[in-house]
């Protein structure tokens, strides 16, 4: 059985999960190394790593709003986000291609919205493509809505977790 390990990010795990979000990710819809690192800074709660053998092989990053609007391109960098604001925003949920179809992006969301709950929270919500639509309904997620982003040139889907 493989270690695994869930922790905060800490600055020096940026590089590592750029590679990661780089490698997962379509086109230019991967966040860039500066708004990795932004995110770990201003808000290392909500970027949960997964380690399995002491190596980083995926994360979920977020951040938390009063007024969630999902098309908001300025809140991938944390403007507007608050730490006490009861709604939480996922960025990305991302696995090393490697480590892909194993139950680990599963069992990082279990552990992710844990947190979350214990945290206080009261949503979470996140946007996705149709291919994935299904999994996070499995996860517990409703559907909202077709987003009105267009982020990366994709099309995408609004889905909303209540934890209350």
């Amino acid at each position: 059985m493989s270690s695994i390990q869930f922790r905060d990010a800490l600055p020096t795990d940026a590089s590592r999960c750029y590679q990661i979000e780089s490698s997962a990710y379509e086109g230019d819809e991967a966040a860039t190394l500066e708004k990795i690192r932004t995110r770990i800074n201003q808000y290392p709660e909500g970027f949960l790593l997964l380690e399995i053998e002491g190596e980083v092989v995926g994360f979920i990053n977020s951040g938390c709003a009063y007024e969630v609007v999902m098309s908001d391109e300025e809140f991938k960098e944390l403007v507007g986000h608050s730490a006490d604001a009861p709604n939480v925003v996922i960025m990305s949920v991302v696995l090393d291609p490697r480590h892909q179809g194993k139950g680990y992006s599963t069992l990082l969301m279990k552990n992710f919205v844990a947190r979350m709950k214990a945290f206080g929270k009261k949503t979470i919500h996140l946007m996705c493509k149709d291919r994935h639509v299904e999994l996070y309904r499995r996860m517990g997620y409703e559907y909202v809505q077709p987003s009105a982003s267009d982020h990366g040139g994709m099309a995408w889907h609004e889905m909303v977790m209540s934890l209350r």
